[in-house]
């Protein structure tokens, strides 16, 4: 007796599935269990696809495709229709397929089984029932899980937690490769001496998850004599875990093996196609998982790197000083870019603060800020004044990069506190003095760093009193959030302002303060006028001059200090600005807008009468009463003015008029050299 005989005798047809061709052969027998003519035939794909239950054929496309990347046997139930829709039978096909994933043929039989519904109407059968939908969704929330662990623990923590549906494991291991070595990346339902015999092995050992590794199949282990008889060497060492049944799963990425996927069962599973391919899809995602959480955690690492190596070792101690820093990178990429800061000791005990921003907010950025930060701190050993280093360094990096970078140097005398000050299109530099006043103090400057070769940088000189603190950063603390210059500042007034500066521990917290208002949970309720609210990087520093109280009150005066050139009139402007941050807290709004008409009239007079240069001074006495102003506005001229009165019409000599009816007390005074015109306000309280 023929095999074609053998196989009708038993009502079990052959059929053939060329993927390529998109063609199916049937045998007699196969037709007819399909619902055709009992005569050999060669259908379409999609003439084959009309005698199946559209739920089943897609079903089958899975079982298949799992099937031709395991080279394994695969087998469906599927529900054949006729015209109307009804199911008719159900048979069970088991093929093999030959060839690769793109280009394959099925081989194989069908047959009918013992379960069909004939006559029902077209729903859904045994094969996509329940187990089917809860499989459905156990693989979306394992999806979900997965895409969002940020490392690689996360996603092991994850994978232990999985619970498939109907056949859950109790032991699972993740295998990584490093070279030739297999190595266990996690595990769960082992204790740490479990995995001892089975870290660090050869890939050519016999062992399932080596096999997996060098082969890129999964491996299915349905029994414990199945393990025995594939693997004698290391059953000895398995069969102490009492468990009935192993799937070892390959992880691939991107067509690459980079480990396997252990699950171990302490009952008997079937590893049925259904199994197979939740066991399949999972370790796909968890494959990408790891790649990702992997690739996150070495650019953490290469981020960390670089950060170490790009900032600075910041000064012991500094006498009478106390200091705090901040670097922050804007989020994503490899967390680092251009801004810096750095402390640099100088010849003479000196000691130079150093903060800037590279443009750009990526790696070349930070590369580009290294070689500067070096070029920087060599210049500055060399004893050259603040204003020269930011020449040589614009120059260097002019010849250097394309990009630029803002600067902001100061020289700091510790035993003087004297401060020389030299800018490069950066932020001025804020002191907040002993009473709490917190105050932008403008400085001289100059284009940023390497817009032109050849660039002069004046100096700026400043003192930090007793109980004074200086503040220097980058635009990212005053702008990220859509803020610009004033708005960023206002929201960092208070705080620079409430928190105290005595001593390290207190300048921490005031960093700390700062970087939460701008990167911390209140931050989203803060947000600038701008649309643009893109994060920036932040380098701050801080350098604090231990307190000295004043003998008479106990607390030091507010006071600042201005030089007004003939050659610089907009100045005055600046002069202007400074009062009024001085009497930011003062109470009658009406006495600050005196204060500051009369120092813009004072100045301007020294500049309009006078060829030299107007100094300012201004000082605010705490008490004990109220608090009281006092400007002065002294020059080289011996040449003393004098009231004068004028018509409606005149442009000028209103000066001493203004003071007569505005100031509480003014006066003129005769100096050895030259003059000194000032007046007083005392503080009042606000107008109802």
């Amino acid at each position: 007796m023929r095999t074609e005989e053998v196989l009708v005798a038993v009502a079990t047809g052959l059929w053939r599935w060329d993927d390529a061709a998109g063609t199916v052969t049937l045998d007699a027998e196969a037709a007819r269990l399909l619902g055709l003519p009992a005569e050999p035939a060669v259908l379409s794909e999609a003439a084959a696809r009309s005698c199946f239950h559209p739920v089943d054929w897609n079903e089958i496309n899975g079982i298949v495709q799992l099937a031709v990347a395991e080279g394994t046997l695969a087998e469906a139930r599927l529900r054949i229709m006729d015209g109307s829709g009804q199911v008719v039978r159900t048979v069970r096909s088991r093929t093999r397929p030959i060839g690769g994933p793109h280009g394959y043929q099925l081989i194989g039989t069908v047959q009918e089984v013992a379960e069909p519904h004939p006559g029902t109407t077209a729903a859904r059968g045994p094969v996509t029932g329940d187990w089917r939908r809860s499989r459905e969704a156990f693989l979306l929330d394992a999806g979900r899980a997965l895409a969002e662990a940020r490392s690689t623990a996360e996603v092991l923590r994850v994978a232990a937690s999985l619970s498939m549906p109907g056949f859950s494991p109790d032991g699972l291991a993740v295998f990584g490769v490093a070279g030739d070595r297999l190595t266990i990346t996690g595990h769960h339902g082992h204790s740490a001496d479990d995995e001892s015999p089975f870290a660090n092995m050869p890939l050519d050992t016999e062992y399932p998850a080596a096999e997996v590794v060098r082969t890129g199949r999964a491996i299915y282990l349905p029994t414990p004599e199945d393990y025995r008889a594939r693997y004698p060497a290391s059953w000895s060492l398995v069969q102490r875990f009492g468990r009935q049944s192993w799937a070892f799963v390959p992880l691939v990425v991107a067509g690459r093996t980079m480990g396997a996927w252990m699950a171990a069962f302490k009952h008997p599973v079937a590893f049925t196609p259904d199994e197979r391919s939740v066991l399949t899809t999972v370790a796909r995602m968890l494959a990408q998982a790891l790649a990702r959480a992997g690739l996150a955690e070495t650019e953490r690492e290469l981020s960390q790197g670089l950060q170490r190596t790009m900032l600075p070792t910041l000064v012991p101690e500094i006498p009478g000083m106390s200091y705090a820093a901040r670097y922050v990178p804007t989020g994503g990429g490899l967390q680092v870019g251009g801004d810096w800061y750095d402390m640099i000791p100088l010849p003479g005990g000196n000691v130079a603060l150093v903060i800037g921003d590279v443009q750009g907010h990526d790696v070349a950025a930070a590369g580009v800020m290294g070689q500067l930060r070096i070029a920087l701190r060599a210049y500055a050993a060399e004893g050259h004044r603040p204003g020269a280093v930011l020449s040589r360094a614009s120059r260097f990096l002019a010849g250097l990069s394309e990009r630029f970078a803002t600067c902001l140097y100061v020289e700091v005398d510790p035993a003087s506190g004297t401060l020389h000050a030299a800018r490069a299109g950066h932020p001025d530099p804020v002191v907040r003095a002993a009473d709490g006043t917190a105050r932008i103090r403008p400085t001289d400057g100059g284009l940023p760093l390497g817009v032109e070769a050849d660039s002069d940088y004046p100096t700026t000189p400043l003192v930090l009193a007793p109980g004074e603190t200086l503040l220097l950063c980058t635009d990212g603390l005053i702008e990220t959030g859509g803020h610009d210059m004033e708005s960023g500042w206002a929201r960092l007034r208070p705080l620079v302002e409430s928190h105290g500066t005595e001593g390290r521990d207190a300048l921490e917290r005031l960093a700390d303060a700062l970087i939460g208002a701008v990167h911390g949970p209140g931050s989203h309720y803060t947000t600038g006028p701008l649309a643009d609210r893109r994060e920036d990087d932040i380098a701050l520093l801080l350098l604090s001059r231990d307190a000295g109280p004043s003998p008479r009150t106990g607390t030091a005066p507010r006071s600042t200090a201005l030089t007004i050139a003939q050659a610089e009139p907009q100045r005055i402007g600046a002069a202007r600005r400074e009062l009024r941050q001085m009497l930011h807290d003062w109470a009658d709004a009406e006495q600050v807008d005196a204060a500051v008409l009369m120092v813009s009239e004072m100045a301007t007079n020294v500049l309009v009468h006078t060829d030299g240069d107007a100094l300012l001074l201004a000082e605010i006495s705490p008490g004990p009463g109220p608090r009281r102003l006092r400007v002065e506005v002294a020059d080289a001229s011996d040449e003393l003015p004098h009231k004068r009165r004028p018509g409606e019409m005149a442009s000028s000599g209103r000066g001493l008029v203004l003071m007569e009816m505005l100031a509480d007390a003014w006066g003129v005074d005769p100096r050895g050299e030259g003059k000194s015109i000032w007046f007083e306000l005392e503080e009042r309280e606000a107008p109802r």
